[in-house]
């Protein structure tokens, strides 16, 4: 009689990764930018739920009864997962939810093979479906993570504290995105705390992109018209890396006029006009600009989602995943 030991074993490996991966799902549920994100997210909860009942099943008939202690467990790991993951950048927590996929596509894959070896075909055919299901929550989070790369907006926002977070990491690499959110942080601080304050948070800015005494005196007056009078002061001065953080924190902020957006006549455009529009973008800035100013003055739901999926659409190519 064949040993079904290490089927048992590995299906319970699967059980309890399975169920850290419906909890992880359903905190990112949170994060989602779009609706048709955040239902992808709640779908692919059930779905691993669903995947939990059937390997339960294929444990019981297999003589090995799953504890008690297992689902437990696995939402445990994925609240400490959570907990912990605000600790660094949005990119890292994504990083850590594509290895936990890896882990189990790597385990169903296994698992397959120990099943034809011993012939148990249900085993086999559970096994496949896994695989399946797996190998595309690695496309996705790859694309996402492309996104995130390309400067978004990408499918899953981060929460307050992973912005922060990751302002540290963004600056060898993104030293402008890092620039513009100081200024930012800085003039919502200097607005908060007053003149003491502005000393110490504008020598943050001016440490990252060299503004001029006379741009610091602008931060008071107010984070748009504070931001908009820096960029000009900057240009004037010819320090292009003030005018570009300044404009690149105006653009985060969605506080761009509309001859300044990357398509001619935006304003004028119908909804189903301005959602082909963005379809036609190539580059991740330009939607990203887009997307802002709708977020922060529109807000149409429809041509936001056309931005999203164009993102992804450049993602996939920038990782060659063909559609």
């Amino acid at each position: 009689m064949t040993d079904t030991t290490p089927l048992v074993n590995q299906l319970r490996a699967l059980l309890l990764l399975t169920q850290t991966e419906e909890q992880v799902a359903r905190t990112r549920v949170a994060q989602a930018r779009t609706d048709a994100v955040r239902r992808e997210l709640e779908q692919n909860a059930d779905h691993a739920a669903e995947r939990a009942r059937a390997i339960t099943e294929q444990l019981r008939a297999l003589g090995g009864v799953p504890d008690v202690v297992t689902p437990a467990l696995g939402r445990l790991g994925a609240l400490l997962k959570a907990m912990l993951e605000q600790a660094g950048p949005i990119e890292e927590a994504l990083l850590t939810d594509l290895s936990l996929e890896h882990q189990l596509l790597d385990r169903a894959t296994y698992l397959k093979v120990l099943a034809q070896t011993a012939e148990q075909h249900a085993v086999q055919r559970l096994a496949e479906r896994l695989i399946t299901a797996h190998e595309a929550t690695v496309e996705w989070l790859t694309v996402v993570l492309a996104e995130e790369a390309l400067g978004g907006p990408a499918a899953l926002r981060a929460t307050p504290l992973q912005r922060v977070a990751g302002g540290a990491t963004r600056l060898v690499n993104l030293p402008v995105r890092f620039a513009a959110n100081t200024v930012n942080r800085a003039v919502d601080s200097v607005q908060q705390v007053g003149d003491e304050a502005e000393d110490r948070l504008t020598g943050v800015a001016g440490k990252a992109a060299q503004f001029s005494g006379a741009v610091r005196e602008t931060l008071v007056v107010g984070r748009s018209a504070s931001l908009r009078r820096a960029e000009r002061i900057a240009r004037r001065e010819g320090n292009r890396l003030a005018a570009d953080t300044a404009k690149a924190a105006r653009e985060e902020l969605g506080d761009v006029s509309a001859d300044e957006l990357p398509i001619k006549g935006y304003d004028s455009l119908s909804t189903a006009d301005a959602a082909k529009a963005v379809k036609g973008l190539t580059s991740a800035h330009d939607v990203r600009v887009i997307i802002r100013y709708e977020e922060t003055r529109k807000k149409r739901s429809s041509v936001i989602s056309a931005a999203q999926t164009t993102v992804a659409g450049l993602a996939k190519e920038a990782v060659g995943i063909a559609d």
